[in-house]
C-alpha cells in the first residue's frame, strides 16, 4: 500500500522537478514544457523505506508516452542519477532519483513482472484505503520471466525477443495494454 499524505506541500513540485531535469537528459526527445503526467504508478518497497513511482507523461506525437520514473529517499543514495531534492511537509526531506537508476526500484519492478503482481494501492496513513484516483493507471506483471529489469523511456515500445516477462498497463488516456517493462535473461 502506497501511503498519501493529502495534506502534504511538496517544495518544489514533482513537475517542478521534472521541468528542470527532463530537458538536461539526453533521451527527452522535445525542447517543448514538460507536461502533466497523464497517469502514474506506485509501487511499495518491501522495507518500506523507497517511495516509488512511475509516471507516463504525453508526448506530442499522437499515443506515445514518455516513462519517467521516480524514487523518493531520505537520504542520499551513491550512484544513482539524481533528479532533485524536495520538502515533504509530511516525511521531511527527500533525495529524488531516476526509479532506473536506483536498485530498490528496480528490484520491485522485477518482482511485479515475474510474481504478476500491479502496482500498489492507495491509503491514508491511518490504514484508511482511498479510492481511485483517475489519474491511477492499472498495471499487470506476466507471472513469469527472470532476469534483469527494463523500463522503456518510451511506449508503445519494441518489445525484444529476448524478454521473458512483461508489465502491462492502461490508463485513461491509454484503455488498451501497452508494455511498460520487461524482463531480460
Amino acid at each position: 500500500m502506497a501511503i498519501v499524505h493529502p495534506d502534504a506541500t511538496i517544495t518544489p513540485s514533482k513537475h517542478e522537478l521534472l521541468t528542470a531535469w527532463l530537458p538536461t537528459t539526453s533521451w527527452w526527445p522535445s525542447v517543448e514544457p514538460v507536461p502533466p503526467f497523464a497517469a502514474n504508478l506506485r509501487f511499495d518497497d518491501p522495507a518500506g523505506e523507497v517511495g516509488m513511482e512511475l509516471q507516463l507523461l504525453p508526448l506530442p506525437v499522437e499515443g506515445r508516452f514518455a516513462v519517467v520514473t521516480l524514487t523518493y529517499r531520505d537520504a542520499p543514495l551513491e550512484g544513482a542519477d539524481l533528479i532533485g531534492e524536495m520538502e515533504h511537509t509530511a516525511l521531511g526531506h527527500r533525495w529524488v532519483y531516476d526509479g532506473s537508476t536506483d536498485p530498490v526500484f528496480l528490484d520491485e519492478i522485477g518482482a511485479v513482472i515475474a510474481d504478476g503482481r500491479g502496482g500498489s494501492s492507495l491509503q491514508l496513513s491511518d490504514g484508511t484505503p482511498l479510492d481511485r484516483p483517475a489519474t491511477l493507471a492499472s498495471a499487470r506483471g506476466s507471472g513469469t520471466g527472470a532476469g534483469a529489469p527494463q523500463i522503456p523511456r518510451f511506449v508503445p515500445a519494441d518489445i525484444p525477443d529476448s524478454a521473458t516477462g512483461t508489465l502491462e498497463a492502461t490508463w485513461r488516456d491509454r484503455p488498451e495494454p501497452v508494455v511498460i517493462a520487461w524482463l531480460t535473461a
